[in-house]
């Protein structure tokens, strides 16, 4: 072959530079995600063929002020949650379940629900609608393993009574006929100090949820007046925007109290408590953030059950797998949890110093729902115990309630600054 043509034919199978470069971000993201997920591990996670239906121990019971639902499956599989009105139904979407021509007679519970129907498997999924007798929410669900080495899975699901205008609203909402609050734009950096912080406050319970109760003093209003003011008291201090995900006595779903902290773009998010106990004594305040034993859990929930395109601010996960989807969410994790821990610790000196009322372990670690969002700092607070005289005089103390409205304020002050620098030392 002549020099020239050699020349041409050489030149043409050259890679250009950027294409190079794209390939070797991708080769990284691949070892990284190897490395994440080893062999053995991610062989264990794989889920293959249709889930089946297992009708051992499945149905629906009345409960007191609800109902509780049990459906087996051969295998665990990703679900969501959805309400429909006009007649009440939930109907629980799965990916790709074989029904089999299940007998669904179980699903029969007097006075709370009254049968169920199933969708075969399809490419977008399968799903299963229960009949509800009455307007009900879910309060709890959770997918368990179960069987040999996990092969099988429960879902539970407890219902909770709800007022028909709250089940019609929630219904709504699921079904995209109410206007919804707002996507987050596209992810903006980190704040640093050149534009306003973002702070969104979380008042506790609300609507049909009043929380904790005693002599005739409500959580949910309580911790509602007190965001009112401390979003003032942050408003003067640090001219921040401030969002209340309630601002009147409104029942608003967990995941929706995070999805309105994220399309308000937030930069740290609070939750606001009062609490009781039963027994013994408690006083003070608290300060939770999330466990490092409930991470993985936390992180196995939104996989399953959140909107996934509503998990990362920015990132669409819609048609991401489970496996991926955990590794985004654990990255960001890595960032937010140090984060999250400086506002606590700025959160408890700035109460020790305007109000001096903690509990005795004033820093704590659990898995509240409210805490799970894996790209926002986020704290709980408890403000003090409602079953303490001298906490609940405190916090019906409109000055009390000033003076720790202000050492907050003061404390997500030193947060942001300190925040902000460690920003500029990650730019370098």
């Amino acid at each position: 072959m002549p020099r020239q043509h050699m020349e041409r034919a050489r030149r043409s199978c050259m890679i250009p530079k950027a294409m190079r470069q794209a390939i070797g971000k991708l080769a990284a993201l691949v070892l990284l995600l190897l490395g994440l997920f080893p062999a053995g591990a991610a062989s264990a996670e794989t889920l293959s063929g249709l889930a089946r239906f297992v009708p051992d121990g499945a149905g629906a019971r009345a409960t007191t002020d609800g109902a509780e639902i049990i459906l087996g499956l051969s295998q665990p599989v990703p679900y969501r949650l959805v309400l429909l009105d006009d007649p009440p139904r939930l109907a629980v979407e799965l990916r790709t379940v074989d029904w089999g021509g299940a007998d669904l007679s179980a699903f029969r519970a007097e006075g709370a629900v009254s049968g169920a129907t199933t969708e075969s498997a399809t490419q977008e999924g399968s799903r299963i609608v229960f009949s509800l007798a009455r307007p009900m929410v879910v309060e709890a669900a959770e997918m368990v393993r179960t069987g040999n080495a996990g092969a099988r899975a429960t879902l539970r699901l407890r219902l909770r009574d709800a007022p028909p205008e709250v089940f019609a609203s929630m219904a709504a909402r699921a079904s995209g006929t109410e206007p919804p609050s707002g996507r987050a734009d596209p992810p903006r950096r980190r704040q640093d100090g050149t534009r306003p912080l973002v702070v969104v406050i979380d008042p506790g319970h609300g609507g049909f949820d009043p929380g904790a109760e005693v002599e005739g003093v409500r959580e949910a209003d309580v911790v509602l007046r007190f965001a009112r003011e401390l979003r003032a008291a942050i408003r003067r201090r640090l001219g921040a925007r401030v969002v209340l995900t309630r601002d009147d006595d409104a029942f608003v779903p967990l995941p929706v109290r995070l999805s309105r902290a994220r399309a308000a773009g937030a930069d740290l998010f609070i939750s606001v408590h009062a609490d009781t106990v039963a027994r013994g004594r408690a006083t003070g305040a608290t300060v939770y953030t999330l466990s490092e034993d409930a991470t993985d859990e936390a992180t196995r929930i939104l996989a399953e059950r959140q909107d996934r395109a509503d998990i990362l601010a920015g990132v669409d996960l819609s048609a991401t797998d489970d496996t991926v989807a955990a590794a985004l969410m654990d990255m960001a994790r890595r960032e937010t949890m140090p984060r999250s821990e400086r506002l606590a610790r700025h959160i408890v000196e700035g109460i020790e110093t305007s109000v001096g009322r903690l509990y005795k372990h004033p820093r704590m670690t659990a898995g509240f729902s409210v805490l799970r969002a894996p790209d926002i700092p986020s704290v709980l607070l408890e403000i003090g115990f409602l079953s303490d005289p001298r906490d609940r005089r405190n916090i019906l103390d409109p000055a009390w309630r000033a003076r720790l409205a202000d050492g907050l304020a003061a404390a997500i002050e030193r947060w942001a600054l300190e925040d902000a620098a460690a920003a500029a030392l990650l730019r370098r």
